[in-house]
C-alpha cells in the first residue's frame, strides 16, 4: 500500500519512514510538512493512507483532512495526535478520519493502524476511547433526541453503546454471547441507519446524541 506522511516535525516523519518502509507491503510515496502540500500530494499521488498531524503552521490537520476527504477519491486519514487538543481531534473524526494514533505508539501498533485503516476498518484504541469518553462526559447531555436512533433496534442500540467502550467486534460477540457474523450485522445496520461510514463515526455520534456517556 502507498502512503503519505503529514507532520511539520521532519524528525518524526524519518522515525516513522524508518519503521513503515521495513515493511514490505508499505511504501512511503510522499511526506508534506504543512495540511496544503498534504492536500497536494493526495492528489498527485492518490495514496491509499495520509497519516495526518493535527497541529502545524498556515494550513492545520483538521482543515487538510476536510479538503481531501472532498476529493473525488479520497485516501483514507490517520490522525496524529498527543492529545493535546481534543477539539481538534474529534471534529477531524467528524469529516472523515479513519482513527487516532497516539505519536508515541510503539512501532508494531503504527504498522498495525495502517493496515487496519487501509482495509478500510477503522481504529479507536482503548486509550483513545477513554479520552473521547472523558470529554463529553463533560459536556452537557442532549435533550432531543436524534430520529435516527428511533431507527434501531435495542440490540444495535446496545452494540452501538459497546462500540463506544472501544471493543472489537469479537469482544462484542463475548459479552452478547452471540456469532461474530451476527454482531457484524448490526454494526452493518448500525452504519446505515445512522448515515455514517465507519466505526469512528458511529463512535462519535453515539457521545454526541447521549447514547454513550
Amino acid at each position: 500500500m502507498e502512503v503519505v506522511l503529514v507532520d511539520d516535525q521532519h524528525l518524526v516523519r524519518s522515525g516513522f519512514r524508518m519503521i513503515l518502509e521495513s515493511e514490505p507491503d508499505i511504501t512511503i510515496v510522499g511526506e508534506a510538512g504543512d495540511g496544503r502540500e498534504a492536500v497536494r500530494l493526495a492528489r498527485a499521488l492518490n495514496p491509499h493512507v495520509m497519516l495526518m498531524d493535527i497541529q502545524m503552521p498556515e494550513v492545520d490537520g483538521l482543515q487538510a483532512t476536510e479538503q481531501v476527504m472532498a476529493l473525488p477519491s479520497p485516501p483514507k486519514v490517520l490522525v496524529l495526535t498527543t492529545f493535546d487538543r481534543e477539539d481538534y481531534v474529534f471534529s477531524a473524526l467528524r469529516l472523515g478520519a479513519s482513527g487516532f494514533l497516539l505519536k508515541n505508539a510503539p512501532p508494531a501498533q503504527l504498522v498495525d493502524a495502517v493496515r487496519v485503516v487501509a482495509a478500510g476498518d477503522s481504529l479507536l484504541s482503548p486509550s483513545v476511547t477513554r479520552r473521547i469518553v472523558e470529554a463529553f462526559a463533560a459536556g452537557p447531555a442532549l435533550s432531543v433526541p436524534d430520529p435516527a436512533l428511533q431507527r434501531l433496534t435495542e440490540r444495535e442500540v446496545e452494540v452501538l453503546r459497546l462500540m463506544a467502550t472501544g471493543q472489537s467486534n469479537t469482544e462484542i460477540a463475548a459479552e452478547l454471547v452471540v456469532g461474530e457474523a451476527t454482531v457484524k450485522t448490526h454494526v452493518s445496520n448500525v452504519f446505515s441507519k445512522l448515515g455514517v461510514r465507519d466505526r469512528v463515526q458511529a463512535v462519535v455520534w453515539a457521545f454526541e446524541h447521549g447514547v454513550a456517556r
